[in-house]
């Protein structure tokens, strides 16, 4: 999901130089994963490089198309009117999820980073009937949005955009992950030339300045 909107910019730019119309299927990792694991004939997947380097292993991506397009780092959010707390620092962040009613983050790997975050805090058990992991699919800004949470963590490119939040910013350098998209040609690609075309497209250096604008870093 944090690459939906990447993917559908980069598909505009793509399709008019090329013999090829690309048709965007999104949702969250786990589902991507299971749908290619059901053997659903796919010509490119994109998800995180450590879940598509097992799906190659496995069988699912054609060895040698898998290419890192993008990083993309965690951001912190509020619903709008809500006081923004300081995130400065690592203390700051880890008080202010204390200090939160409701905290929400992914299914995705920023929530399993948080997850991590919160066991090196020792604050796991203090704050588990307060938090709430957003459904495959789901935008953490959109709980915010509804008031089903005050506090929120996920890829930047997800918040974007999005009514009803305010974006803090990034959790700090020292406690930040990196999450790196990577792309691939699926084993089953009714259409492996177009495929390898547009991984070819979504690696390319003047696709720079459409990641930057979601948050984004090129991967190379």
């Amino acid at each position: 999901m944090a690459t939906r909107q990447l993917l559908a910019d980069l598909s505009h730019s793509f399709e008019p130089r090329a013999q090829w119309n690309v048709e965007i299927e999104s949702m969250g990792g786990v589902d991507a994963a299971r749908l290619l694991r059901d053997c659903k004939a796919v010509d490119v997947i994109v998800l995180a490089s450590n879940v598509m380097e097992q799906l190659e292993k496995e069988g699912w991506v054609v060895p040698g198309t898998r290419s890192d397009i993008a990083r993309s780092g965690v951001a912190i959010a509020v619903r709008t009117g809500l006081p923004h707390p300081a995130i400065a620092t690592e203390e700051d962040v880890k008080q202010a999820v204390l200090g939160a009613r409701k905290i929400s983050y992914s299914s995705g790997p920023s929530g399993d980073h948080l997850k991590r975050l919160f066991e090196r805090w020792n604050i796991a058990g203090v704050v588990a009937d307060r938090t709430v992991e957003a459904k495959p699919g789901i935008p953490v800004g959109h709980l915010l949005a509804r008031g089903e949470a005050d506090l929120g963590f996920q890829q930047l490119s997800e918040f974007l955009d999005l009514e009803g939040i305010d974006i803090i910013g990034p959790l700090p350098a020292d406690i930040q992950t990196i999450t790196v998209f990577t792309a691939g040609v699926g084993t089953r690609s009714p259409h492996p030339d177009g495929a390898r075309a547009f991984v070819a497209h979504l690696i390319s250096p003047d696709t720079q300045a459409a990641k930057q604008k979601l948050g984004m870093e090129a991967a190379g």
